[in-house]
């Protein structure tokens, strides 16, 4: 087999690392519009209530963009190593590499990146995805990937995920995924619902609906460790294993359901042992003041008033004229 611009002529070019995820950057994307477009109207609220818009805003929508964008992440778990293995089939040469693993709910990635990169004629930097949710095929993804002519240790872990691997952790993991997918997706319709009873005066309500959001939050959590209870397969490169751990995708989550969790609470116990510094705080407290004000400056006309007071006096009965 003879070289073509330093090319294997029956694989194809070598893919380009991957950076970022379209989703994620797309809901990242739009979080931040949000938030800018409150900055703006942020000066035109006066007093200490401009103190408490921002955090109450800033703090929600850090909430609601962890919930989306942890869905498209794939970094649930993740593992490297670092050893010296084969490139190609069918080849002797030995390169020295990093191989990383990252799992996420919707499938995994593979990376490889050489040390150096350049190494064998080549450039050795790839980062490849096989998609294990419910309109995937992760078998097919993996068959046009021997097709294609990956790089020997991108195969051997994808092979480990493969349905007729002997490891049998396929199954788990497509299944523990979709579920933790499902619940995050409720924990982001309680967190609309939350966000608005608390633009009414229900502050209670929402606190419950916050707790709630940090219930499904927690739930899709032991949804995803329950891949945990299937033994993993050793994934070895020579004399080195590469171990994976929970990942930053699952550690966020579980402090941003902690936060729902401290969020709910102390609305639901400052509702019923300090309603008014929870009013002050959703600015709810100065708005009645307000209101009440303005129902009590009430421009009287005294010519009415007197004229209706002199009309309902009784009228004295005159004996003359009888």
């Amino acid at each position: 087999m003879t070289l073509f611009d330093g090319v294997y002529p029956f694989y194809p070019q070598q893919r380009k690392a991957f950076v970022f995820d379209v989703s994620t950057i797309i809901v990242i994307v739009v979080f931040l519009t949000f938030a800018c477009s409150f900055l703006l109207i942020i000066p035109g609220i006066r007093g200490r209530a401009r103190l408490y818009w921002t955090v109450r805003v800033l703090l929600s929508l850090v909430m609601g963009v962890v919930i989306v964008a942890v869905q498209f992440t794939g970094d649930w778990e993740t593992g490297w190593v670092k050893a010296n293995t084969s490139y190609k089939s069918f080849s002797r040469a030995l390169v020295n590499a990093d191989i990383g693993l990252h799992v996420g709910l919707a499938g995994v990635n593979i990376t490889l990146m050489g040390n150096p990169v350049n190494q064998v004629n080549e450039t050795i930097n790839y980062n490849e995805h096989f998609a294990w949710s419910f309109d995937a095929d992760y078998d097919h993804s993996y068959s046009e990937g021997l097709e294609k002519g990956l790089p020997s240790p991108i195969l051997y872990v994808a092979e480990k995920f493969t349905m007729q691997s002997p490891c049998g952790v396929h199954r788990q993991y497509r299944i523990s995924g979709h579920y933790a997918s499902a619940t995050l997706w409720v924990a982001f319709c309680t967190w609309l619902i939350s966000n608005m009873l608390f633009s009414m005066p229900v502050l209670v309500y929402g606190g419950y609906m916050l707790l709630v959001t940090g219930a499904f939050m927690i739930f899709s959590l032991l949804s995803f460790s329950t891949v945990r209870n299937s033994p993993m397969c050793l994934i070895r490169f020579g004399t080195a294993t590469l171990h994976i751990g929970y990942g930053g995708s699952f550690w966020l989550t579980l402090a941003i359901g902690l936060l729902c969790f401290v969020s709910g609470i102390t609305v639901v116990t400052l509702h019923y042992f300090n309603l008014d510094l929870l009013k002050i705080f959703f600015d709810l407290h100065e708005d009645n003041v307000e209101e009440y004000q303005d129902m009590t400056e009430v421009f009287i006309n005294p010519h009415f008033v007197s004229k209706g007071l002199s009309s309902s006096q009784p009228s004295k009965l005159n004996p003359n004229s009888i």
